[in-house]
Protein backbone atom coordinates (compact mmCIF):
# COMPACT_ATOMS: atom_id res chain seq x y z
CA UNK A 1 0.00 0.00 0.00
CA UNK A 2 1.28 3.34 -1.14
CA UNK A 3 2.07 5.71 1.14
CA UNK A 4 0.39 9.63 0.34
CA UNK A 5 1.57 11.23 3.60
CA UNK A 6 4.27 12.52 1.80
CA UNK A 7 1.94 13.93 -1.38
CA UNK A 8 -0.24 14.95 0.52
CA UNK A 9 1.56 17.75 2.93
CA UNK A 10 3.43 18.67 -0.55
CA UNK A 11 0.02 19.44 -1.93
CA UNK A 12 -1.05 22.05 1.11
CA UNK A 13 -0.66 25.86 1.35
CA UNK A 14 2.02 27.07 2.69
CA UNK A 15 1.63 30.22 5.16
CA UNK A 16 3.48 32.60 3.98
CA UNK A 17 4.34 35.49 6.25
CA UNK A 18 5.31 38.91 5.58
CA UNK A 19 8.47 40.05 3.73
CA UNK A 20 11.29 42.08 5.12
CA UNK A 21 10.67 44.70 2.40
CA UNK A 22 6.96 44.72 3.29
CA UNK A 23 7.66 44.80 6.91
CA UNK A 24 9.59 47.85 5.95
CA UNK A 25 7.22 49.36 4.37
CA UNK A 26 4.79 48.84 7.37
CA UNK A 27 6.93 50.03 9.44
CA UNK A 28 7.80 53.82 7.49
CA UNK A 29 3.70 53.95 7.98
CA UNK A 30 3.41 53.46 10.76
CA UNK A 31 6.26 56.15 11.62
CA UNK A 32 4.26 58.47 9.19
CA UNK A 33 1.24 58.12 10.68
CA UNK A 34 2.65 58.84 14.39
CA UNK A 35 4.38 61.91 13.04
CA UNK A 36 0.97 63.35 11.14
CA UNK A 37 -1.02 62.16 14.67
CA UNK A 38 1.37 64.48 16.44
CA UNK A 39 1.44 67.18 14.26
CA UNK A 40 -2.18 67.42 13.94
CA UNK A 41 -2.50 66.98 17.72
CA UNK A 42 -0.01 70.01 18.47
CA UNK A 43 -1.57 71.57 15.44
CA UNK A 44 -5.03 71.70 17.32
CA UNK A 45 -4.07 72.05 21.19
CA UNK A 46 -1.73 75.10 20.71
CA UNK A 47 -3.10 78.49 21.27
CA UNK A 48 -2.26 79.98 18.07
CA UNK A 49 -3.44 83.52 19.09
CA UNK A 50 -0.64 83.74 22.31
CA UNK A 51 1.58 82.74 20.17
CA UNK A 52 0.91 85.17 17.61
CA UNK A 53 0.92 87.76 19.72
CA UNK A 54 4.12 86.93 21.44
CA UNK A 55 6.06 86.02 18.88
CA UNK A 56 4.61 87.25 15.50
CA UNK A 57 4.38 90.62 16.27
CA UNK A 58 4.81 92.60 12.81
CA UNK A 59 4.96 96.17 13.97
CA UNK A 60 7.65 95.01 16.32
CA UNK A 61 9.73 92.80 13.31
CA UNK A 62 9.81 96.20 11.02
CA UNK A 63 11.24 98.33 13.71
CA UNK A 64 14.31 95.74 13.57
CA UNK A 65 15.19 96.60 10.25
CA UNK A 66 17.17 97.31 8.68
CA UNK A 67 19.56 97.53 11.87
CA UNK A 68 18.99 93.40 12.26
CA UNK A 69 20.52 92.88 9.31
CA UNK A 70 23.18 95.36 8.71
CA UNK A 71 24.51 95.56 12.36
CA UNK A 72 23.15 92.32 14.22
CA UNK A 73 24.05 89.93 11.12
CA UNK A 74 27.54 91.81 10.09
CA UNK A 75 28.75 91.65 13.31
CA UNK A 76 27.72 87.89 13.67
CA UNK A 77 29.34 86.71 10.05
CA UNK A 78 32.29 88.37 11.42
CA UNK A 79 33.12 87.21 14.62
CA UNK A 80 32.72 84.01 12.71
CA UNK A 81 34.88 84.48 10.16
CA UNK A 82 37.67 85.77 12.30
CA UNK A 83 37.44 83.07 14.81
CA UNK A 84 37.31 80.62 11.76
CA UNK A 85 40.38 82.14 10.35
CA UNK A 86 42.43 81.61 13.46
CA UNK A 87 40.87 78.03 14.88
CA UNK A 88 42.00 77.00 11.10
CA UNK A 89 45.65 78.38 11.60
CA UNK A 90 45.93 77.28 15.01
CA UNK A 91 44.69 73.97 14.09
CA UNK A 92 47.21 73.35 11.52
CA UNK A 93 49.71 74.05 13.90
CA UNK A 94 48.43 71.68 16.75
CA UNK A 95 47.45 69.20 14.04
CA UNK A 96 51.12 68.85 12.74
CA UNK A 97 52.45 68.69 16.12
CA UNK A 98 49.99 66.10 17.06
CA UNK A 99 51.71 64.14 13.74
CA UNK A 100 55.35 65.48 14.89
CA UNK A 101 57.84 62.77 15.52
CA UNK A 102 59.10 64.62 18.22
CA UNK A 103 57.27 63.63 21.13
CA UNK A 104 57.01 66.77 23.53
CA UNK A 105 55.11 68.08 20.51
CA UNK A 106 52.87 65.69 20.29
CA UNK A 107 51.92 65.35 24.43
CA UNK A 108 51.27 68.98 24.08
CA UNK A 109 49.02 69.09 21.00
CA UNK A 110 47.29 66.30 22.67
CA UNK A 111 46.54 67.65 25.72
CA UNK A 112 45.26 71.00 24.22
CA UNK A 113 42.90 69.15 22.49
CA UNK A 114 41.74 67.17 24.89
CA UNK A 115 41.35 70.63 27.39
CA UNK A 116 39.60 72.65 24.94
CA UNK A 117 37.15 70.16 23.05
CA UNK A 118 35.98 69.02 26.32
CA UNK A 119 35.51 72.70 28.04
CA UNK A 120 32.32 74.39 27.53
CA UNK A 121 32.40 77.44 24.66
CA UNK A 122 30.68 79.14 27.92
CA UNK A 123 34.22 79.18 29.99
CA UNK A 124 36.29 79.66 27.16
CA UNK A 125 34.87 83.38 26.85
CA UNK A 126 34.49 83.83 30.27
CA UNK A 127 38.09 83.14 30.96
CA UNK A 128 39.47 85.50 27.67
CA UNK A 129 37.14 88.34 29.16
CA UNK A 130 37.62 88.06 32.75
CA UNK A 131 40.81 85.75 33.86
CA UNK A 132 43.47 87.21 31.22
CA UNK A 133 42.72 90.61 32.22
CA UNK A 134 43.15 89.89 35.78
CA UNK A 135 46.48 87.78 35.16
CA UNK A 136 48.20 90.65 32.85
CA UNK A 137 46.83 93.45 34.09
CA UNK A 138 46.86 96.29 31.48
CA UNK A 139 46.94 94.30 28.53
CA UNK A 140 44.47 94.68 26.02
CA UNK A 141 44.04 92.03 23.01
CA UNK A 142 44.11 93.43 19.90
CA UNK A 143 41.00 94.29 17.67
CA UNK A 144 39.16 95.09 21.31
CA UNK A 145 35.78 92.86 21.31
CA UNK A 146 36.48 91.47 18.09
CA UNK A 147 40.14 90.60 18.95
CA UNK A 148 38.66 88.33 21.96
CA UNK A 149 35.84 86.82 19.94
CA UNK A 150 38.27 85.94 17.48
CA UNK A 151 40.63 84.67 20.11
CA UNK A 152 37.76 82.23 22.22
CA UNK A 153 36.60 80.85 19.32
CA UNK A 154 39.62 80.08 17.75
CA UNK A 155 40.65 78.68 20.68
CA UNK A 156 37.45 76.27 20.84
CA UNK A 157 37.65 75.88 16.68
CA UNK A 158 41.25 74.84 16.70
CA UNK A 159 41.07 71.90 18.40
CA UNK A 160 38.26 70.04 16.35
CA UNK A 161 40.05 71.43 13.45
CA UNK A 162 43.51 69.74 14.29
CA UNK A 163 41.68 66.47 14.65
CA UNK A 164 39.93 67.18 11.18
CA UNK A 165 43.65 68.00 9.56
CA UNK A 166 45.14 65.65 11.28
CA UNK A 167 42.67 62.46 9.73
CA UNK A 168 42.64 64.45 6.18
CA UNK A 169 46.49 64.53 5.96
CA UNK A 170 46.36 60.81 6.85
CA UNK A 171 43.97 60.45 4.47
CA UNK A 172 46.14 60.99 1.64
CA UNK A 173 48.13 57.38 0.37
CA UNK A 174 51.68 57.76 1.55
CA UNK A 175 52.84 56.67 -1.60
CA UNK A 176 51.93 60.78 -2.43
CA UNK A 177 55.08 61.71 0.02
CA UNK A 178 57.48 58.87 -1.09
CA UNK A 179 56.41 60.75 -4.74
CA UNK A 180 57.27 63.48 -3.66
CA UNK A 181 61.06 62.72 -1.86
CA UNK A 182 61.72 60.78 -4.88
CA UNK A 183 62.22 64.14 -6.73
CA UNK A 184 63.95 65.90 -4.58
CA UNK A 185 61.13 67.15 -2.58
CA UNK A 186 62.16 68.39 1.28
CA UNK A 187 59.67 66.49 4.17
CA UNK A 188 58.37 70.22 4.55
CA UNK A 189 58.19 71.41 1.06
CA UNK A 190 56.21 68.04 0.19
CA UNK A 191 53.76 68.58 2.97
CA UNK A 192 52.95 72.08 1.97
CA UNK A 193 52.73 71.61 -1.98
CA UNK A 194 51.38 67.76 -2.19
CA UNK A 195 49.64 66.41 0.91
CA UNK A 196 48.08 69.33 2.66
CA UNK A 197 46.36 70.76 -0.49
CA UNK A 198 44.80 67.01 -1.19
CA UNK A 199 44.18 66.57 2.64
CA UNK A 200 42.05 70.07 2.71
CA UNK A 201 39.85 68.68 -0.69
CA UNK A 202 39.30 65.82 1.39
CA UNK A 203 38.07 67.53 4.61
CA UNK A 204 36.06 70.78 3.57
CA UNK A 205 32.82 69.38 4.11
CA UNK A 206 33.81 69.37 8.15
CA UNK A 207 35.51 72.42 7.73
CA UNK A 208 32.43 73.76 6.25
CA UNK A 209 30.28 72.22 9.25
CA UNK A 210 32.69 73.19 11.55
CA UNK A 211 31.78 76.99 10.24
CA UNK A 212 28.41 76.66 10.68
CA UNK A 213 29.23 75.87 14.45
CA UNK A 214 31.03 78.82 14.93
CA UNK A 215 28.00 81.23 13.71
CA UNK A 216 25.54 79.56 16.27
CA UNK A 217 28.45 80.13 19.27
CA UNK A 218 29.08 83.24 18.55
CA UNK A 219 25.90 84.23 20.14
CA UNK A 220 28.32 83.50 23.75
CA UNK A 221 29.61 87.45 22.75
CA UNK A 222 27.14 88.57 25.36
CA UNK A 223 29.40 87.08 27.93
CA UNK A 224 32.58 89.76 26.57
CA UNK A 225 30.38 92.42 27.55
CA UNK A 226 29.81 94.07 24.29
CA UNK A 227 28.62 97.58 23.23
CA UNK A 228 25.24 98.79 21.57
CA UNK A 229 27.42 99.03 17.88
CA UNK A 230 29.54 95.06 18.90
CA UNK A 231 26.10 93.21 19.46
CA UNK A 232 25.19 90.41 17.60
CA UNK A 233 22.09 88.53 16.33
CA UNK A 234 21.58 87.09 19.89
CA UNK A 235 22.50 89.85 21.90
CA UNK A 236 20.60 92.47 19.68
CA UNK A 237 17.75 90.26 19.87
CA UNK A 238 17.36 89.76 23.35
CA UNK A 239 17.34 93.75 24.34
CA UNK A 240 14.74 94.26 22.17
CA UNK A 241 13.00 91.32 23.39
CA UNK A 242 13.21 92.78 27.05
CA UNK A 243 12.56 96.28 25.71
CA UNK A 244 9.03 95.34 24.21
CA UNK A 245 8.34 92.81 26.63
CA UNK A 246 7.81 90.69 23.50
CA UNK A 247 9.66 87.91 22.25
CA UNK A 248 8.89 88.50 18.30
CA UNK A 249 12.66 90.05 17.80
CA UNK A 250 14.00 86.76 19.18
CA UNK A 251 12.03 84.81 16.64
CA UNK A 252 13.72 87.42 13.92
CA UNK A 253 17.11 86.94 15.21
CA UNK A 254 16.78 83.19 15.07
CA UNK A 255 15.41 83.97 11.13
CA UNK A 256 18.37 85.41 10.42
CA UNK A 257 20.84 82.69 11.81
CA UNK A 258 18.65 79.91 9.71
CA UNK A 259 19.32 83.07 6.47
CA UNK A 260 23.16 81.50 6.74
CA UNK A 261 23.34 78.41 8.57
CA UNK A 262 20.67 76.48 5.36
CA UNK A 263 22.64 77.79 2.67
CA UNK A 264 25.86 76.82 4.14
CA UNK A 265 24.27 73.37 5.34
CA UNK A 266 23.34 72.99 1.49
CA UNK A 267 26.32 73.44 0.82
CA UNK A 268 28.34 71.05 3.11
CA UNK A 269 25.72 68.58 1.96
CA UNK A 270 26.68 69.11 -1.84
CA UNK A 271 30.56 68.81 -1.02
CA UNK A 272 29.90 65.28 0.66
CA UNK A 273 27.95 64.43 -2.09
CA UNK A 274 30.65 64.90 -4.83
CA UNK A 275 33.61 63.66 -2.48
CA UNK A 276 31.50 60.67 -2.17
CA UNK A 277 31.10 60.18 -6.20
CA UNK A 278 34.64 61.00 -6.49
CA UNK A 279 35.79 58.10 -3.75
CA UNK A 280 33.86 55.94 -6.29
Amino acid sequence: MADTTGKDTALQPRKKGLTRRQKRSLSRGAQYVVFVAAVIAFAVAADWDRLRNQFAQKAIAEQMFPEVITLALKNTVLYTLSGFAVGLVLGMVIALMRLSSVGPYRWIAGVYIEIFRGLPALLIFIFIGVAVPLAFPGTEIPGGTYGKVALALGLVAAAYMAETIRAGIQAVPKGQMEAARSLGFSPARAMVSIIIPQAFRIILPPLTNELVLLFKDSSLVLFLGVTLEERELSKFGRDLASQTANSTPILVAGLCYLLVTIPLGFVVRRMEAKAQEAVK
